[in-house]
């Protein structure tokens, strides 16, 4: 028996089938915020919409910073926002999932919108993986370390599918409540504009960024620098020579001060160069 693009079975046996594309035609015209959650009888979904289109301005900074510094992973990945965005999320989700990576499910779009199924259960948050580590610090380095490799643990998964994360912050790494991590936030596409193994040792180098300075607080870097270099190792010799140019051009960073001085985000940048160098 065959189905209408997007209709699939409610979850109770012998019931109407859910006609996802009627509601978002009917929702997105209401909707007044890009994102917003519904729930559909037993199961919670996700509506985003088209925002309002990005100009290229935002991406000459970086790009002339990346030239500057000889930093192919700093390249900008533009996200022009708009139906651009929508069409980009729409296609790397249905990607991923066929590869197997566990990403939120398309249930209907279309050109200013789509729906998603919600990665967890229905009204329970999905909690990100950035904000697990952080409340682990008050439990100590083995509980920091275990969740912060099992990110390492994910990234790798999805590159060795043969494609990369869109940002590989710990902020859209997810854990799911069986504790398989999942991948949200899709709205550019890295491959589009870079070779692999450049987003390759960007997703590297994003994750490190947004969790290295939890490692320092529970006094975990050098155990992690470890854990690093050995799933270095295990990456292709492409990622190995990539990372090791990127970072041998980062020495600047050791002048850097460790503590809040420079702001959040310089704190954040030297602890993950602590972390990545050799």
């Amino acid at each position: 028996m065959t189905m209408e693009a997007g209709k699939v079975p409610d979850s109770n046996p012998g019931s109407n089938p859910v006609d996802y594309a009627a509601y978002l035609r009917q929702q997105l015209v209401q909707q007044q915020f890009n994102v917003a959650s519904y729930r559909l009888g037993e199961e919670q979904v996700w509506l985003k919409k088209a925002g309002a289109p990005h100009g290229p301005g935002r991406y000459r900074a970086m790009a002339a910073m990346a030239a500057v510094l000889r930093l192919e992973v700093l390249r900008p990945v533009p996200n022009r926002g708009g139906r651009e965005a929508i069409a980009t999320e729409v296609r790397r989700l249905r990607d991923l999932q066929a590869r197997g990576l566990r990403v939120p499910t398309v249930l209907a779009a279309q050109e200013d919108g789509f729906l998603m199924r919600h990665l967890g259960r229905p009204a329970q948050q999905t909690p990100s993986l950035g904000n697990e580590i952080d409340h682990a610090v008050s439990a100590g380095p083995a509980a920091v370390l275990a969740l912060w490799q099992q990110g390492l643990v994910a990234i790798a998964q999805v590159h060795a599918s043969g494609t990369c994360l869109s940002q590989a912050f710990a902020r859209n790494l997810v854990r799911c409540p069986d504790r398989v991590v999942g991948y949200i936030d899709f709205e550019d596409d890295p491959a589009a504009v870079l070779p692999l193994p450049v987003c390759h040792a960007r997703d590297a180098l994003c994750y490190a960024h947004s969790t290295a300075i939890y490692l320092r607080l529970v006094g975990a870097l050098d155990d992690a620098r470890a854990m690093w270099t050995a799933w270095i190792a295990s990456g292709s010799p492409e990622l190995q020579a990539m990372l090791a140019t990127s970072i041998g051009r980062m020495g600047w960073m050791r002048h850097l001060p460790q503590n809040r001085k420079l702001g959040r985000d310089m704190q954040r940048v030297r602890a993950a160069y602590d972390l990545l160098r050799p």
